[in-house]
């Protein structure tokens, strides 16, 4: 591979309002997510640690360090490089969920992960982003040339993140009912959502993804993999239950690639192989993540 893949190939254009809308669909996303959220899932990390803890540790610390040693030793073109640690930064993904009651894994495992580590991600995602994409000698450059105040990125995930989770945690226990019945269609809603985001990545990416389609999928194909292997690894070096290692698993494999994209639309729009990379990691993860579940779901706990 080669070392460079220069910042901007095709930029993509948005106005302060696309941004405003962009935003607004992550926060509504989070906040249908967070719709059966009570205070026992977090506080589920005090009563039983073992299984959330191996979960946070194999999320925030082993995944983002094993993916810039990897692009580090494989000398991953930057601009890939620097959308794998982006996308190894951001909190689980909102369907990990799903695909852990799909695999009969512990599914208040992975909602406690889920919670904790998306209110972690305030703090974390733009921590790790910046710090391991610092330590890996050839995206250093490439970060040097993003100006960004780190305040307005921590400010940013916040209002996409813990915000709209506290708001929808109240609604939920104010309307009981009715967010039980509202919480899978705006599930289906923020995957639509989603996926809206990506056609758009594309559409504005498209001379860069056709030259670079084949290093672009198998760069996903296998950094996803990876971090399954990272979640199974810490389920099994933690002696977790089966289920709860199904859950470990899915949580760190599925990450939350719409903040990656929301975080690169608003900041850095001109990254077009940073929106590629993670735009990706959204279709393929939950093709992985699906099979996986499927192959699980056949076996016994």
């Amino acid at each position: 591979m080669t070392d460079v893949v220069p910042m901007s190939n095709v930029a993509m254009s948005f106005n302060s309002a696309d941004l405003v809308v962009m935003n607004a669909a992550i926060a509504l996303m989070m906040f249908g997510v967070s719709l059966q959220l009570k205070k026992q899932d977090f506080s589920r990390l005090l009563v039983e640690p073992k299984a959330p803890i191996a979960g946070l540790i194999a999320q925030f610390i082993l995944l983002p360090l094993a993916t810039c040693l990897a692009t580090w030793v494989l000398q991953v073109p930057a601009e890939f490089a620097l959308g794998m640690i982006l996308v190894a930064s951001c909190p689980g993904g909102t369907f990990s969920n799903i695909m852990t009651w799909m695999a009969k894994g512990n599914v208040a495992v992975s909602v406690t992960m889920t919670a904790i580590s998306s209110l972690a991600a305030v703090v974390m995602t733009p921590f790790n982003f910046a710090f391991y994409g610092w330590l890996n000698p050839h995206t250093r450059p490439l970060l040097q040339q993003i100006s960004i105040d780190p305040i307005d990125l921590l400010s940013l995930v916040a209002l996409v993140l813990a915000l709209p989770i506290f708001l929808g945690m109240a609604v939920g226990k104010r309307f009981p009912s009715q967010a039980a019945s509202a919480e899978q269609p705006m599930r289906w809603f923020s995957l639509l959502l989603f996926f809206a985001f990506i056609v758009i990545a594309l559409q504005k990416n498209f001379a860069l993804f056709v030259s670079h389609v084949g290093a672009i999928f198998l760069l996903v194909i296998a950094h996803n993999a990876l971090a399954l292997l990272v979640g199974h690894g810490a389920g099994l070096i933690a002696d977790l239950p089966r289920a709860d290692r199904r859950a470990v698993t899915m949580e760190v494999g599925i990450q939350n690639s719409g903040l990656g994209l929301m975080i690169l639309f608003t900041f850095f729009p001109q990254a077009g192989g940073m929106i590629l990379i993670t735009a990706m990691w959204g279709v393929w993860h939950l093709v992985s993540g699906l099979t996986l579940a499927q192959i699980w779901a056949r076996r016994p706990l």
